[in-house]
C-alpha cells in the first residue's frame, strides 16, 4: 500500500501541536501524526503527518497558512520492506567489549565479545546510533577502572540495550523504565532473547517516578540517553537519587549542547568525569563527590 508523508515546521510546541490536531480533520485524514522538537534550539517542531491516500495539497496549505507554519512538503513513499532494508544497511557494531548484531549477524561475534542481539525491526537504540555506542565505550571504560556498581538503573531504555549490557557484566538486577508502553514490552522480549530474563526489570515509568525505582535507590549507576531539555530536567532528580560517588551516563546530546548540560549538572553537585564525542553527538560521565 503506497504511503504519503506531509511534513513542516512551526514555531512553538502549541502552535505544532494545535495544527497536528486540527489535521484530523482533513479528508483524507491522516492515519497517523508526529510532532518532535528539532534539537538545535529555535524552538522550532517538526509536524509530521501520514496519509495512505494522496492527502489534500489545499487543504495542507490552509493549515500550515493558519497556524504560521511552512508550506508541507507532501512525498510518496514507495512500497518497500523496511525490516529487510534496515537488515541490509545495520552491520554489527563494535563498542568496546560489547558488540551488538542481529540474529543474521550472529555468526560474526568475535570471541570473548559481551554479544547483544537486537533484531533490525528494532532498530532504535541498538546501539547503530552515536548516543547508545558512546554510552556503551564509557560503560566499557568504567569497568576497565575497576567499576562495580550494585545498583543499577537505564532511564528511558528504549531497546534497553544498556540495561542489558550492564546485566552482562555486573552480577546484579538492572531496572529499565521508560515512559512509552511499547518500548517496554519491546525491552521486555529483547531481554528474553537474550537470556537475561530476571536479571533485568523492565517497567513503565516517568523518569525516576515508578515505586520499583524509588525503592531500589540510590543508585551507583544511572544511564540516561534521552535528550538535552529531558535530562537537564532530570537533574534535581538525578541529584536525589544517585548515591555519593555514583555515576550517570548521558546522552542523546547534541556536541554544542554538551556544555549547557555540564553545567546543569555541576550546578545540581554531579561533576563531569569523562567527555566523548562521536560525530555531532555527546556522552557525559557526571559522578556525584
Amino acid at each position: 500500500m503506497p504511503t504519503w508523508t506531509a511534513l513542516t515546521h512551526a514555531a512553538g510546541r502549541d502552535a505544532a501541536e494545535a495544527l497536528a490536531a486540527q489535521a484530523e480533520d482533513l479528508t483524507p485524514e491522516p492515519v497517523g501524526s508526529g510532532v518532535f522538537e528539532i534539537e538545535d534550539g529555535s524552538d522550532r517542531w517538526e509536524v509530521g503527518l501520514y496519509f495512505t491516500e494522496s492527502p489534500d495539497e489545499i487543504g495542507l496549505a490552509l493549515l500550515a497558512a493558519a497556524w504560521g507554519a511552512e508550506p508541507f512538503v507532501i512525498s510518496e513513499l514507495p512500497e518497500v520492506d523496511w525490516v529487510a532494508h534496515v537488515r541490509r544497511q545495520l552491520s554489527p557494531v563494535a563498542a568496546g567489549r560489547f558488540f551488538v548484531h542481529g540474529s543474521h549477524d550472529a555468526d560474526k561475534v568475535p570471541e570473548g565479545a559481551e554479544a547483544l542481539l537486537i533484531e533490525a525491526a528494532m532498530a532504535f537504540g541498538t546501539g547503530h546510533h552515536d548516543t547508545t555506542k558512546g554510552c556503551l565505550l564509557a560503560l566499557d571504560r568504567l569497568i576497565g577502572q575497576g567499576a562495580a556498581p550494585r545498583r543499577i538503573v537505564d532511564i528511558g531504555c528504549g531497546t534497553a540495550v544498556l540495561a542489558m549490557a550492564a546485566a552482562r557484566v555486573f552480577p546484579v538486577i538492572v531496572l529499565a523504565g521508560d515512559i512509552d508502553p511499547v518500548a517496554v514490552d519491546t525491552a521486555r522480549a529483547n531481554v528474553i532473547a537474550n537470556g537475561l530474563d530476571g536479571r533485568v526489570e523492565c517497567v513503565e515509568a516517568v523518569g525516576f517516578d515508578q515505586p520499583l525505582i524509588e525503592r531500589a535507590a540510590p543508585f551507583d549507576l544511572v544511564f540516561a540517553n534521552i535528550l538535552k531539555k529531558p535530562l537537564i530536567g532530570l537533574v534535581p532528580d538525578m541529584a536525589r537519587y544517585i548515591a555519593r560517588g555514583g555515576r550517570a551516563i548521558l546522552s542523546g546530546i547534541l556536541t554544542h549542547q554538551a556544555e549547557e548540560v555540564i553545567a546543569a549538572y555541576r550546578a545540581g553537585g554531579l561533576a563531569l568525569e569523562h567527555r566523548e564525542d562521536l560525530g555531532e553527538w555527546s556522552t557525559l560521565v557526571v559522578i556525584r563527590e
